[in-house]
């Protein structure tokens, strides 16, 4: 007969019982719609129950300094929801109290099995606990790890310096891709590829300008924009997909078919590291 493991990680407190490897609260057994940073908070305050933890604690364990983030709106609005979900007052606290210009304090006993100490408050003097660990940084939308934003921007704006690179050598040979076209083409389909070149290059060089410009000046709404603009981003991208086939006579099939399979799956990189980078805020 196997041996029962409790590897679990829950902690309970009245009728309510937070179970950190599912990432749920319950409350008598029904689970509670508290996700994200609200959830964060809340498992931070139990591990530290009886003990005050620091706004800046709370920053610097939650909201690393290269999160875009707005702080103060962002706890505040994640301690509100957490005295929501636990139908808490910050007049007459029974689980979350307020220190004023301090921080915050769980107050209600918590039974754990284990998973952690929360002991009796330590002094202020006390050393700070170590880093709050990968869950805390759970992209609300993705459900993964969030990465350094300064790695999806980078990532971001080299995407978009290869496809300005891609129009400006497109146009500088023109003329050498319709003489490639004229190999295996009529005329007018040709004449035609050209054109779509010269058209989508054309619209395509201020795009990627400005998309550099947004993403390295880390304009705050690009993420909103970008949304708005996917759909021309990909219709123009899956027309550049097919590019590396005017290719095929020097590289040949096999090469030009592996890299316009990966110029077709790109666009949706971008909208990823754009929601990585640029995490939307969920609504009240």
């Amino acid at each position: 007969m196997p041996v029962p493991q409790n590897n679990s990680r829950v902690a309970r407190f009245g009728v309510f019982e937070l179970d950190l490897n599912a990432g749920e609260l319950r409350k008598s057994g029904v689970k509670l719609r508290l996700q994200g940073q609200p959830f964060q908070v809340l498992t931070l305050l139990l591990e530290r129950a009886g003990n005050v933890v620091t706004r800046e604690e709370l920053q610097q364990q939650l909201w690393p300094s290269d999160t875009f983030v707005d702080f103060d709106h962002s706890l505040n609005t994640a301690i509100k929801k957490v005295r929501e979900a636990l139908g808490d007052s910050a007049t007459s606290p029974r689980y979350v109290e307020t220190l004023a210009r301090r921080g915050y304090r769980f107050i209600a006993p918590v039974e754990t099995n284990g998973w952690f100490d929360h002991a009796s408050p330590a002094p202020a003097q006390a050393a700070s606990p170590e880093p709050y660990p990968s869950p805390a940084m759970l992209h609300p939308e993705l459900e993964v790890p969030i990465p350094r934003r300064s790695l999806t921007r980078g990532l971001f704006a080299l995407i978009q310096l290869m496809y300005l690179c891609f129009y400006v050598a497109a146009l500088v040979r023109l003329h050498a891709i319709q003489n490639i076209a004229d190999g295996f083409l009529p005329l007018w389909a040709a004449t035609t590829l050209a054109g779509a070149v010269l058209a989508t290059a054309g619209g395509g060089i201020p795009l990627r300008l400005y998309l550099i410009s947004a993403v390295s000046f880390d304009y705050q709404r690009l993420g909103e924009k970008f949304r708005q603009m996917f759909p021309f981003v990909l219709a123009l991208d899956q027309l550049w997909a097919v590019t590396p086939f005017l290719l095929m006579q020097k590289i040949g099939l096999g090469a030009a078919f592996a890299v316009s399979a990966a110029l077709l799956y790109l666009p949706f990189s971008e909208r990823t590291l754009i929601r990585m980078a640029y995490v939307r805020t969920p609504p009240p």
